[in-house]
């Protein structure tokens, strides 16, 4: 991936994030199930840990 793709990629990523910890927030105020929202959290942050490592890789 080029670091303009990797770079589109993260945008989107961190937008699901701040989506998904709303919804979670919405979920825990009504006192909904939240651990389907943690689990999706928890995956977007690797997801979002490894494109910040590849666009590092790219910087060097």
């Amino acid at each position: 991936m080029t670091k303009q793709q990797l770079l589109a990629k993260l945008d989107e990523l961190k937008s699901d994030y701040v989506r998904i910890q709303s919804d979670m927030d919405k979920l825990e105020y009504v006192k909904g199930r939240v651990s389907s929202a943690e689990e999706q959290l928890i995956r977007l942050e690797g997801e979002i840990a490894e494109v910040n490592r590849q666009l590092e890789e790219i910087d060097e």
